[in-house]
């Protein structure tokens, strides 16, 4: 018996129609016609009643639907499970995360876990924050971790990390001795864009009531060593999490001051479609992740 050959005898039982079960399958009706007439003469007994209205099982067609339910169920747990491997057979564990995790976080997560569990694999790949509960939920991944003010829908959120956004100034700025700062008192200077929520209209939803007046943006950069460059230059200030600026702080002789507005604290999340049917590997990475450290 062929695999594809019974999941259009379940299709056609619970479909009560030959053209239906087809349709489901992505097939034209004689072909999974054919296929059932097959699957009869190799058994040698009928399957189904073909009649006017449809189809409906005989004795032996209703007793192999139930096996074949069974036998369906556990070849799409075996794919699910193999999902979590590599070509190469390693156990793989799909990551999805913002840039704020990818650079401040998870190199050391990661490395750490490599070396704790040598035949797991984890595959990361960057996204925005608001797609990352998207791609955990549509099962593109199998752990995500974003930054939001509340645990987004449709997936299990967990607590992960906090990071605060810093502003970053050239060495001997008017404002570079101060050891904290609001961003309401660095309007009088230009600045260099991207920022938390990523687009000054967002961001500006975010931070606006705590301003008195927009923001001057004389150019948008994502790339932060980038932007840290150019505010080297003296080309303008830029809001950087305060974790990423310190690797460009020394070198590029830069000042990051931390900012005290509420909005520049924020939450990161760790996100599963679901907990219970995580594979192994992907359960110990998680828990991996939940261990450390949380400032």
């Amino acid at each position: 018996m062929e695999f594809s050959s019974l999941e259009i005898l379940v299709a056609a039982i619970e479909e009560k129609s030959l053209s239906r079960a087809a349709e489901r399958m992505h097939l034209v009706t004689s072909a999974a016609s054919k296929r059932i007439a097959e699957l009869e003469r190799r058994l040698g007994t009928q399957l189904l009643h073909r009649h006017g209205r449809g189809v409906e099982p005989t004795p032996a067609g209703a007793m192999l639907y139930q096996q074949a339910k069974v036998i369906l169920r556990n070849i799409a747990q075996a794919r699910s499970s193999l999902a979590s491997f590599s070509a190469s057979g390693v156990p793989q564990i799909r990551l999805v995360a913002n840039l704020s995790a990818v650079q401040q976080f998870l190199p050391r997560e990661i490395s750490t876990f490599s070396r704790i569990s040598d035949d797991a694999r984890v595959d990361l790949t960057e996204a925005y924050s608001y797609d990352v509960p998207r791609r955990v939920a549509d099962d593109e991944a199998h752990i995500g971790i974003y930054h939001a003010a509340h645990p987004a829908s449709g997936v299990v959120s967990m607590p992960y990390r906090r990071d605060r956004s810093g502003l970053v100034v050239p060495a001997g700025h008017p404002l570079a001795s101060r050891p904290q700062v609001r961003l309401e008192e660095a309007l009088d200077y230009d600045f260099l864009g991207y920022f938390p929520r990523h687009s000054l209209e967002e961001f500006l939803l975010l931070a606006g009531p705590t301003l008195s007046r927009p923001l001057r943006v004389r150019a948008q950069v994502s790339n932060p060593e980038a932007r840290c460059n150019l505010v080297r230059e003296g080309l303008g200030l830029a809001i950087v999490p305060i974790g990423i600026a310190r690797h460009y702080e020394a070198s590029m002789g830069l000042v990051v001051i931390p900012l005290e507005d509420p909005w520049a604290l924020r939450q990161l999340w760790v996100c599963v479609r679901d907990i219970q049917k995580l594979s192994a590997p992907a359960r110990a990475f998680l828990d991996h992740l939940q261990a450390g450290d949380k400032g």
